[in-house]
């Protein structure tokens, strides 16, 4: 009974420990007018709360009202007075598929 107890308390410590799978950091690339734009983002998810920032050549945009559901997510990115909502979804370990009203970016993880 002790033994069950104990391997009982070590995987509710496990699970507790255990990282999002959305976490971490990303990187894709997007054809705009002006050509090719690299985005790096930066997930981190607490309970069902999503932060973050994107970094592009023109700076850091810091995630707002992030929302996480399973391997689904929202937020939204303000600059230049507009507010711009995207949704996401993680379809692997290594893969996200993030869109928005201008189409979508895919998103690799990137190796630490």
């Amino acid at each position: 009974m002790k033994y069950l107890l104990t391997a009982f308390l070590l995987f509710g410590f496990m699970v507790t420990k255990a990282q999002n799978a959305i976490d971490g950091n990303w990187k894709g690339s997007r054809e705009t007018p002006n050509g090719t734009m690299e985005f790096n983002y930066t997930f981190k998810v607490q309970g069902d709360t999503l932060t973050g920032v994107i970094k592009s050549q023109y700076g850091e945009v810091p995630l707002e009202n992030g929302k996480v559901d399973g391997k689904k997510f929202s937020y939204s990115l303000s600059f230049n007075g507009n507010t711009i909502p995207f949704t996401g979804e993680l379809v692997s370990d290594d893969q996200i598929i993030t869109k928005n009203e201008r189409g979508e970016t895919k998103l690799t993880r990137v190796k630490e």
